[in-house]
């Protein structure tokens, strides 16, 4: 396959909320909380330094990456490396030296993970969260970045659109220009759980799926709150991004490139398809950290997965996948 210009690492495999649409309460490739939750920062480097040609790191995978108590030298060594850092939170975590980090570190795009424009919806969905406090932490890493007069890291909200969040669209555009952050990303559910090879432990997942995504919505409702969040975007000059709100025919949706473009490297060094399958018991083409990165990426368990994914009988794990379908 050649050089690998970008890669997903996840530092941590653990987090501190315990959001409804997240499966990591559920993953079992290993402890759930303790140190062996962190991959070794000499794991992570000898992971970089296998990929010279690497011009984009998202240093994030299931977990919360600041959690990690050596991230921000993470970013700084990729960085230093030639390689453009971005990175997802939930941004509980911030501190004002954390704030600073973001920002002096060299950390190229920041994404904060906010699912409703009030407390109710917010907490709803992200278990052990508060809306305040995720506020106030980005108002003050935006107060940082003008102190320091830099223009990193570029700022964005996250929102995972579903059934208990769609009516507050308008009013999380609204939020977001408020609050003064660069634009609004708006995505379906991704982790589908569709697969029927899927292990016991994510059939709770696969539920809350069926449950709350828009593709199982009433459509004139999701036309409705989609128009007044566009148009109110419009009206404000604000950058807001909507998916899709139907399934994309085969010739429209294409086929996904992932396992061409770049690992997804768990916080243990194993290589999975996507950050969309998200946990390696779900599938796992080989360990990194262990064989090589090299090795594995032009081994004979990604080759047999991109063979598939290009053909008419993509693999089970990618069938219902939200990106494979063309409405994330």
């Amino acid at each position: 396959m050649g050089a690998v210009h970008f890669a997903q690492i996840e530092p941590v495999g653990q987090c501190n909320l315990r959001c409804r649409m997240c499966p990591i309460q559920y993953r079992q490739d290993g402890p759930p909380h303790g140190p062996l939750a962190f991959m070794e920062f000499e794991t992570f480097r000898r992971l970089i330094d296998q990929l010279p040609e690497l011009r984009v790191l998202h240093l994030q995978g299931m977990g919360e990456p600041l959690m990690h108590p050596r991230f921000f030298d993470m970013v700084r060594y990729a960085t230093v490396r030639g390689a453009r850092v971005t990175t997802n939170t939930n941004l509980t975590l911030l501190s004002v030296r954390r704030a600073r980090l973001c920002v002096e570190s060299g950390l190229a795009e920041l994404h904060v993970s906010l699912d409703g424009a009030t407390a109710e919806t917010y907490e709803r969905i992200r278990v052990k969260a508060r809306f305040d406090r995720v506020k106030r932490h980005l108002e003050e890493l935006l107060r940082v970045r003008r102190e320091l007069r830099a223009e990193r890291p570029h700022i964005r909200l996250v929102m995972v659109v579903m059934r208990d969040n769609l009516h507050e669209l308008r009013a999380m555009v609204e939020l977001a220009h408020a609050l003064g952050v660069e634009s609004l990303f708006v995505q379906q559910l991704c982790h589908d759980f569709g697969e029927a090879s899927l292990p016991a432990q994510y059939l709770p997942m696969r539920a809350f799926v069926e449950e709350q995504t828009l593709l199982n919505e009433d459509p004139a409702r999701v036309g409705r709150y989609f128009s007044e969040a566009r148009e109110r975007a419009a009206a404000l000059g604000f950058d807001l991004r909507l998916p899709r709100t139907g399934i994309a025919p085969p010739a429209a949706a294409g086929r996904c490139d992932w396992p061409w473009r770049g690992p997804y490297i768990s916080y243990q060094g194993d290589a999975m398809p996507c950050c969309m399958v998200g946990t390696p018991d779900r599938a796992n083409l080989g360990n990194m950290a262990q064989r090589g990165v090299q090795a594995v990426w032009d081994g004979p368990a990604y080759v047999e997965f991109r063979r598939a994914l290009a053909s008419d009988a993509p693999p089970d794990v990618c069938r219902s996948c939200a990106v494979y379908k063309g409405v994330f």
